[in-house]
């Protein structure tokens, strides 16, 4: 089958460091290319892949500070895909460009989709999903699909990774952990104040973006004094396994609706544990009293926090190599790529000689 995968911009693929939506569009690139198919990722130029690399412009957004405008090369990307198209050269495309793809893509003839990897409870997704109602889209959890009933929604397919990316290692586990971004829906400041109750050292793993700085420097940077919090800043996956699996629990307190939350399923690949508050997709990921624990707030969590040793980290680890592979993902995806090609197709009528 010939494969456009079509990412973001904004980080390379894998991306360096931080980068959820380009980290699985290069594990899904990399599984499709060991099935035997024919793939080109669109991206930028400093992406490692093996499928083929058509690239729009030479380095990742973020990393490139003459970029102001990031739409706009984001339409040069979309107009590339749509060329190539007029020659004939996929037979799917996939989109992770939320719905930037959905008003030109819908006029051209090539059977496409989009994997939302966002939020889409805010009051403006609203009039999008109402105007592309037809356009197919794929949700990355169950919880994602509520505010927007009406989009056609062809199946949830929850994220994977590679099944020896992550491995639990032979540690002592002897904090609490938080992974990921410091922003105020993540809940770093809940998660220090569960670890001083339950007077367990935080070591916190995340980046700060631009835009989050001002609450990291008002809220969080006072709260980093108290000697039981360990800020380490942002970590690349080869330092994820250490990371992970020295921890007795990962905590996710989380107050906004969670489109997936990759941490949980990175934290699993170690054999660790999540408390996770339920909001968004964590009752989906997190299966309660078996990879962790669903509290409702910071009085739960500590609470969860007693019942860790009672988990069994094999059988975290097992959860993870059933249900949360990169290879589940891929395949997952080509029989939503089948069902496309197959209602796209035009079907022939026999004609009896008797007619």
């Amino acid at each position: 089958m010939r494969i456009a995968q079509v990412a973001p911009l904004t980080e390379a693929v894998p991306p360096k460091l931080y980068g959820g939506t380009e980290r699985v569009v290069h594990w899904l690139t990399e599984e499709l290319v060991a099935l035997g198919h024919d793939v080109t990722l669109f991206a930028s130029g400093d992406s490692q892949t093996s499928a083929r690399l058509d690239a729009p412009w030479p380095k990742a957004l973020r990393l490139d500070g003459a970029v102001r405008d990031p739409n706009a090369l984001h339409m040069v990307m979309l107009e590339r895909v749509r060329r190539k198209c007029d020659d004939e050269e996929f037979d799917i495309l996939h989109f992770h460009l939320d719905y930037y793809p959905f008003s030109l893509f819908s006029r051209q003839p090539t059977p496409f989709l989009t994997t939302l990897h966002g939020r889409l409870d805010l009051p403006e997704h609203q009039p999008v999903f109402n105007a592309f109602s037809s356009i197919p889209v794929i949700s990355i959890s169950n919880a994602q699909r509520r505010p927007v009933p009406q989009a056609r929604w062809l199946r949830t397919i929850h994220h994977g990774l590679p099944k020896d990316l992550l491995t639990p290692r032979p540690i002592t586990p002897g904090y609490l952990a938080v992974l990921g971004r410091i922003a105020p829906e993540k809940g770093v400041d809940r998660a220090i104040k569960i670890a001083i109750r339950c007077g367990i050292p935080l070591k916190i793993a995340a980046k700060i973006d631009r835009a989050d700085q001002d609450y990291f420097d008002e809220f969080i940077r006072p709260m980093m004094d108290h000697p039981l919090v360990d800020y380490i800043g942002e970590i690349s996956d080869r330092e994820k396994p250490d990371f992970l699996s020295g921890a007795v629990g990962l905590l996710l307190p989380i107050n906004w609706p969670e489109p997936f939350g990759l941490v949980m399923i990175e934290a699993m690949a170690c054999g660790t544990p999540v408390i996770a508050y339920n909001r968004g997709s964590a009752a989906e990921i997190v299966e309660d009293g078996l990879t962790g624990f669903i509290v409702e707030d910071e009085t739960g969590a500590v609470a969860a926090v007693d019942r860790l040793a009672t988990l069994d980290r094999r059988a975290v680890r097992a959860e993870f190599e059933a249900r949360f592979t990169a290879r589940r993902m891929a395949l997952d995806y080509l029989d939503a790529y089948h069902d496309l090609i197959e209602a796209a197709t035009p079907k022939i009528k026999l004609v009896s000689s008797a007619e």
